[in-house]
């Protein structure tokens, strides 16, 4: 038997050894890793968006309206992932953040999310997406301000460089003598306090980290409750729940859709907040921001394509502007500073 059991051994002792290699693998390439699996999945949650938002739904080509409803679907999926991965796979402890933080946190999410889809109502969507393009900006300015984070110039510099590049790639040239003046000013309105939302919340996450040390899970968790509780109020107070209710029950096929719409939210979401609990809100908010343009680029390649030349000068912008950063851009003053 002494040969079979020094057999079994040393596969049990490769086994082991190769556990630790893809261990060693996966914390070396975790950012990297975390950044694919959120271009990945938004990606298709982005077609199923669209799927969902501009298919005409019967004989009388209902669309769905019940925006509210969709997010509301979607905190559900998100807060049933996080429980199950904290009660099964994560092992991540008691949770000593402040609910305060988690309450405040969700709401400038949410804020954040509604006032950019009311902004298309006023503004074209190239504007919408020159605006948000910015939110690395009001995340690192709202960050040294209330997260108490610090960042060496040359940070700032290369964050700027992508988001220039980023927005020359996706503005898109307005028609000659085409004018948009209704609504004007309350669409660029809307999309600053989006991006005062956006900032907000990657100012309030760096605190919950700076004091907490929260966990990935944990913040999960709580935001998508807290969301739930603000957007059950919002249902009730605009009927859309009746409405909505009164729409599945005409046209069920749209909840599997919502289903796998929202598990890749789910999932998107968890990459999400892996990154910003291991890395800070700003890694998260470039991926998040470069994340359309990688998708863009990505069909060109894929269905053949041609850039212009401003794509092309945005393209090599937006790599130079990362291939800085990753290589220039580590390090910061002092880091997150404590808050007492």
């Amino acid at each position: 038997y002494t040969p079979v059991v020094c057999l079994l051994f040393q596969r049990l002792l490769g086994l082991v050894l190769h556990g630790s290699i893809i261990m060693s693998f996966f914390q070396k390439f975790k950012l990297p890793i975390y950044a694919s699996g959120i271009f990945i999945l938004y990606f298709y949650y982005g077609i199923l968006q669209e799927r969902i938002t501009r298919t005409l739904y019967g004989e009388n080509k209902e669309k769905f309206i019940y925006s509210l409803a969709l997010v509301f679907f979607q905190c559900i999926v998100n807060a049933l992932y996080a429980k199950i991965m904290l009660k099964f796979v994560l092992q991540q402890g008691e949770d000593v953040t402040r609910k305060s933080y988690y309450a405040s946190c969700s709401l400038t999410y949410l804020l954040a999310m509604v006032s950019s889809n009311m902004a298309l109502q006023w503004v074209p969507y190239p504007t919408q997406v020159v605006g948000k393009s910015c939110k690395p900006i009001p995340v690192m300015i709202l960050g040294v301000i209330i997260g108490g984070k610090s960042y060496i110039l040359r940070k700032y510099f290369f964050i700027l460089l992508i988001v220039i590049g980023v927005v020359v790639f996706m503005y898109k040239d307005q028609a000659a003598g085409a004018t948009d003046v209704t609504g004007l000013g309350l669409g660029e309105l809307l999309l600053l306090l989006s991006l005062t939302m956006d900032g907000l919340t990657g100012a309030v996450q760096e605190r919950m980290i700076s004091e907490s040390k929260t966990k990935s899970g944990h913040m999960m968790l709580n935001m998508n409750l807290w969301s739930l509780g603000y957007l059950s109020i919002a249902l009730l107070v605009t009927g859309e729940m009746f409405s909505f209710m009164s729409f599945v029950q005409r046209f069920p096929e749209v909840l599997y859709n919502m289903l796998v719409f929202s598990v890749c939210s789910a999932l998107g979401q968890f990459f999400i907040f892996l990154m910003v609990s291991d890395f800070g809100p700003l890694p998260c908010s470039i991926t998040t921001t470069t994340r359309k343009f990688f998708t863009v680029l990505g069909s060109v390649v894929i269905f053949g394509n041609s850039l212009t030349g401003r794509q092309w000068i945005g393209t090599i912008i937006v790599f130079s502007g990362l291939a800085l950063d990753a290589v220039y851009g580590k390090a910061s003053k002092a880091g997150p500073k404590a808050v007492k």
